[in-house]
């Protein structure tokens, strides 16, 4: 059974048909591109699997479970985190405080424990202090632990961004356009990380990306997007080498 089963999925904004007849099989472990040209409905997707939009039609199951529809922290509780093509860190929180934050739907205390420093206030956040430790500890940012999220250069802000999602314990990790900004060092050490994250933490990863050096290098396979709709799919190298592909997507 797939990891993620995506089913007929269709949205519409305002008459204008956004993603039409979605249908996708991720399987655990697996390490999935998603591409397109820009306005191709690849964010959209995300958008919808992820709960900020609610499909039209079509379902959306994860894990066997059917999550067609939920809100946003009820799919991120049943195992979907994401990062953004737009960075969004808490960019005036600590770094530490950042990776906290995606730690909040696994540790607990109440309004009078936290306001009054009960006990158990102190417990779950000393937890939470050292497993957020443990996860920038991965992408070697243990020392800017203390500093300002909007003080890390660039690549390392794309590391709290991914760091922060794991930090909700997902099944699925889906990158929007992480190499985005970045020069040809930084995307080859990106390539590294995500390479690592796949490996270290057993993670099934959906990747939207225009690096075709990025896709080509770490996907097994692809779905290209166009105009909301399916254009190819299969294995990366094969559909990489599709004309209608070249055609569409590269413009040649």
């Amino acid at each position: 059974m797939a990891l993620l089963e995506v089913k007929n999925l269709g949205i519409s904004f305002g008459g204008l048909r956004a993603v039409n007849n979605f249908s996708v099989q991720i399987e655990k472990g697996q390490l999935y591109g998603l591409i397109g040209p820009n306005g191709a409905g690849k964010t959209t997707i995300f958008n919808l699997l992820t709960g900020v939009y609610k499909p039209d039609e079509g379902s959306v199951v994860l894990d066997g479970k059917n999550i067609t529809g939920k809100s946003n922290i009820d799919i991120n509780k049943e195992g979907i985190a994401r990062t953004f093509q737009n960075i969004r860190l808490f960019k005036d929180m600590s770094v530490l405080d950042n990776v906290k934050a995606g730690l909040h739907n696994q540790y607990h205390y109440s309004t009078i424990e936290g306001i009054l420093r009960l006990p158990r206030y102190h417990k779950v956040e000393k937890e939470m202090n050292e497993k957020a430790m443990e996860l920038l500890k991965v992408f070697s940012l243990e020392e800017e632990a203390n500093y300002l999220a909007s003080n890390l250069p660039y690549g390392k802000q794309r590391k709290l961004e991914i760091a922060r999602a794991l930090a909700t314990n997902p099944k699925l990790l889906l990158l929007d356009e992480p190499a985005a900004g970045m020069n040809p060092n930084e995307t080859k050490e990106l390539m590294d990380t995500i390479s690592f994250v796949r490996k270290h933490f057993d993670m099934t990863i959906l990747l939207i990306e225009h690096d075709m050096k990025l896709v080509s290098g770490i996907c097994e396979k692809l779905t290209v997007l166009n105009f909301g709709e399916v254009l190819a799919e299969g294995k990366t190298n094969e559909v990489l080498n599709n004309k209608a592909v070249i055609t569409a997507y590269l413009g040649e």
